[in-house]
């Protein structure tokens, strides 16, 4: 499978200029033949432009959602919506099957070939620490998977990188991949380079770690977005400019990995 990701410049609160870079991406990634893209975290919006969360906010029924699910289906490819501010009432009244909860949340939504919704994330981990993430919205309670190509697929997001338990259950649930969609900021380089490398060796798995760039009022995304083998082998990667970042990935791979270095089953 050819996988992809969508690194580009995300502009604060920039709603419409974001989605037609998200559009511009996944178009340059089909055109190179890719199966499945990427996108950043809160590639609508952006991260850091917390005054901009509720007056964005949106059903899974919203535009943003469905535009990504028409793009897919004219495509032929699969979609890792990155994340989106969810209006949680609002995706209930549409009919979602939501948390009992009122409130927003980050959400990402895995869309498959066809368009169809297969997988909604929404990010269990909120930043507290100079950020109001942790104070605007509430955060997820699930941790799907969806078969995709061979693979099993998770979904976790940015600072749930840090939280190494959340990938070993994904991987007890017999994840083979793991998608990451996020907005990590300068500067914190060394972080973003040991964390999603350091969850595929432990896990033994496909780890893709989405980044954006662009500049905020306190902020800086860094970039970087990679892909890591199950051996925490960089198989691509790239700088803080915008980009798509592609790499072959075989779910072959992760079972020769597990059988020829068994690590998982000394667990104690």
């Amino acid at each position: 499978m050819k996988l992809a990701l969508a690194q580009f410049h995300i502009e604060a609160a920039g709603v419409e200029a974001n989605r037609r870079r998200a559009v511009e991406a996944v178009e340059r990634a089909d055109d190179d033949g890719c199966d499945l893209v990427v996108l950043p975290e809160l590639f609508t919006i952006g991260y850091f432009s917390f005054e901009a969360y509720h007056r964005s906010a949106e059903g899974l029924d919203g535009e943003t959602v469905t535009a990504l699910q028409r793009l897919a289906a004219k495509r032929d490819i699969a979609i890792l919506g990155g994340s989106f501010v969810e209006e949680l009432e609002r995706s209930q009244a549409a009919g979602f099957d939501v948390p009992a909860t009122e409130g927003l949340a980050n959400t990402s939504v895995f869309i498959d070939r066809n368009g169809e919704r297969k997988a909604v994330y929404r990010k269990q981990h909120l930043f507290g620490y100079e950020s109001a993430e942790s104070e605007l919205l509430v955060p997820g309670e699930t941790l799907p998977t969806v078969e995709f190509e061979g693979f099993t697929v998770g979904v976790t997001t940015c600072y749930d990188l840090r939280f190494p338990e959340l990938y070993r259950q994904l991987a007890a649930d017999g994840a083979t991949l793991v998608l990451v969609p996020s907005a990590w900021p300068y500067p914190r380089v060394e972080h973003w380079r040991l964390l999603p490398r350091a969850r595929a060796v432990e896990n033994q798995l496909y780890v893709a770690a989405a980044n954006g760039v662009g500049q905020f009022e306190d902020a800086s995304l860094l970039g970087r977005s990679t892909v890591y083998d199950p051996w925490g082998t960089t198989l691509a990667s790239s700088d803080d400019n915008p980009a798509v970042v592609t790499a072959q990935i075989s779910p072959e791979k992760v079972a020769d990995v597990r059988e020829a270095f068994p690590a998982l089953a000394d667990r104690r």
